[in-house]
């Protein structure tokens, strides 16, 4: 193919993107858009060379076309947030958070495959309804297979780590299986890893927006914690129905990023952290929680450590039970 042919094939790909973007955001339908991962598949062919970040966007387009359903992932871009992506990759790598290995390990509490910084690799396409009138964007519940995809690796390969992985488990449990995590060969390199986490990042963001309807008036921390939440939670963030109730009263979280200088403004964003705070899940996973509850305070960026300190005064992490211990009888 010539030049001039790939011009107008890229112009003509673009188009049909942007005709999708207007119409997700006109069209006041509540329910997520249908996904295939089989018909994808078949209908647009993904590249199988790894997509590389470019400086303008998060995603670039794949050189064979867009998997159906996942245009709005290469839509966007750099400028459509105000966090460093970098450093939120740097967050979720780290072994107080999410960690990184390249093969499949079982989740603790799900036993469901992970693998990197605990991308799911066995997740369904599934339906997530706009409940919120109000926010005209979408959540997208793409499969693991397609966001594999996305991520330009091959779905014979996932299916192959799939089978070993579950191989695995019927063999050693739950329980054996993490014990061996540091022993697996690597399913993956280190590149992989990042373009399945690169892509992780960019659907957690998406979802975000769909969460929160003044997403864009938010801080840069407040942008990261909000997405991190997603990353780790999924649909199970429809849980914490203060916590949203809370981020999404418009007025307030417009007011309230734009200046901290009245005891109503600070109180409001001490009501987001404290409708986190008394959380299962930041008593379970208190190291994890503090670093990202802590990002809500519009005073994080002067000084973050003081941010996490006051959210760690407040937060009492889950005890876990303790045996017992017989008594022992004294001997004469």
């Amino acid at each position: 193919m010539n030049t001039m042919s790939l011009r107008l094939t890229f112009v003509a790909l673009l188009a049909t993107v942007g005709a999708i973007h207007a119409q997700t955001i006109s069209t006041p339908a509540i329910t997520a858009p249908a996904f295939s991962p089989r018909v994808a598949a078949s209908a647009s062919p993904v590249s199988m060379t790894a997509p590389r970040p470019t400086a303008g966007g998060l995603l670039p387009l794949p050189a064979a076309g867009v998997p159906t359903g996942l245009e709005p992932f290469f839509e966007l871009s750099n400028s459509d947030i105000k966090f460093s992506f970098i450093r939120m990759t740097e967050i979720l790598r780290d072994k107080k958070h999410e960690g990184w290995v390249l093969a499949a390990y079982p989740d603790p509490k799900t036993s469901d495959p992970l693998i990197g910084a605990g991308f799911t690799l066995s997740l369904p396409a599934r339906p997530h309804a706009q409940s919120n009138p109000l926010n005209p964007h979408q959540f997208l519940e793409p499969s693991s297979e397609q966001l594999w995809q996305a991520a330009g690796l091959d779905t014979q390969r996932l299916q192959l780590i799939l089978s070993d992985y579950q191989s695995k488990l019927e063999t050693w449990g739950t329980r054996k299986y993490r014990k061996k995590i540091r022993q697996l060969p690597d399913q993956v390199t280190d590149d992989e890893a990042l373009n399945l986490l690169r892509v992780a990042e960019v659907h957690a963001i998406h979802n975000a927006r769909a969460y929160c309807q003044g997403f864009d008036q938010l801080t840069a921390s407040q942008q990261m914690a909000l997405t991190q939440l997603v990353y780790q939670m999924g649909v199970n963030l429809e849980e914490f129905t203060r916590f949203l109730a809370l981020i999404n009263q418009g007025p307030l979280v417009e007011a309230a990023a734009l200046t901290i200088n009245t005891v109503g403004e600070r109180q409001y964003w001490q009501d987001v952290q404290a409708s986190l705070i008394h959380s299962q899940w930041a008593r379970k996973y208190s190291t994890r929680a503090i670093t990202v509850i802590a990002m809500f305070d519009p005073e994080y960026a002067e000084n973050p450590s003081a941010a996490e300190k006051r959210v760690k005064a407040t937060l009492h992490p889950a005890r876990h039970r303790q045996k017992k211990r017989k008594a022992h009888t004294a001997k004469a």
